[in-house]
């Protein structure tokens, strides 16, 4: 794994006009994802609005031209998470494919806790762990690679609350997950929120967190000591009862069975 040497990483959050300029080009990586609110950003020639969701890829040399308030001053709120790297883990990363400067990507709460754990680790006195931080920053790099992989092609917006929906299920298929959470947590109607993931994922949204938890339970069944009521409790399926017709439906035999034959 190739070293990447972070010089800053933050959670910014900005309530007064801001305008960070480098007409020069930058010396360095810039990576920033905008959590809320809105700013501009100079990209492919162009100032875009930039709102919750987009992404910001920037390389050595590039003009970097970021704007917060400029416009509308009584809308002065924004909030984002950057990592402003270099090294030779950045280049290959960044030469393993081309990258687009704007990408529009779901919320992903994985991808911000890794990020969150990077900028803790460059808060330390000594400046974090290098080798820490190299790890850190790869993990994030992979998360935003399957991020932007998983955009879709067409970009609607349904498509991607079809997308939130997904990744908030796998948030939290392990707790007592509702259709009204899951519709929540996209601004949608139950009813509009089971037909749209279905249409885009032809698996209902009850199915999809099914099938997680019992993949969690195979794992949990091969790799731990947990008696089978623990692992139905650990997974989110509640009752022994309930996780045992799953698993037989889906397996064709109990859990039970299933561990005494590995």
């Amino acid at each position: 794994m190739k070293a990447i040497n972070v010089h800053l990483s933050e959670y910014s959050k900005h309530e007064v006009p801001f305008h960070h300029y480098f007409g020069n080009g930058l010396d360095s990586y810039i990576i920033r994802l905008q959590v809320e609110g809105v700013c501009e950003a100079l990209v492919d020639g162009y100032i875009r609005e930039i709102v919750p969701g987009d992404l910001l890829l920037f390389k050595p040399g590039d003009i970097y031209d970021l704007r917060i308030g400029w416009l509308d001053e009584g809308a002065n709120l924004s909030l984002d998470y950057y990592v402003i790297s270099d090294g030779p883990g950045m280049l290959e990363w960044w030469e393993q494919k081309k990258r687009p400067t704007l990408a529009k990507i779901a919320e992903d709460r994985r991808l911000k806790a890794v990020w969150h754990q990077i900028v803790l680790e460059k808060r330390r006195l000594d400046g974090g762990n290098p080798n820490i931080i190299t790890s850190l920053v790869w993990s994030l790099l992979m998360l935003i690679d399957r991020a932007i992989e998983e955009v879709p092609d067409n970009q609607s917006p349904l498509a991607y609350h079809a997308l939130r929906m997904r990744q908030f299920i796998e948030e939290h298929a392990s707790e007592a997950l509702t259709l009204q959470q899951v519709a929540q947590h996209t601004g949608l109607s139950i009813s509009r929120a089971v037909h749209l993931f279905k249409a885009h994922f032809g698996v209902s949204i009850i199915g999809y967190a099914q099938q997680l938890r019992l993949s969690r339970a195979i794992n949990l069944l091969n790799h731990s000591a947990l008696s089978l009521e623990q692992i139905a409790a650990e997974t989110g399926l509640g009752s022994y009862a309930y996780f045992h017709r799953l698993f037989r439906e889906r397996y064709g035999m109990s859990p039970g069975a299933y561990r005494k034959k590995r």
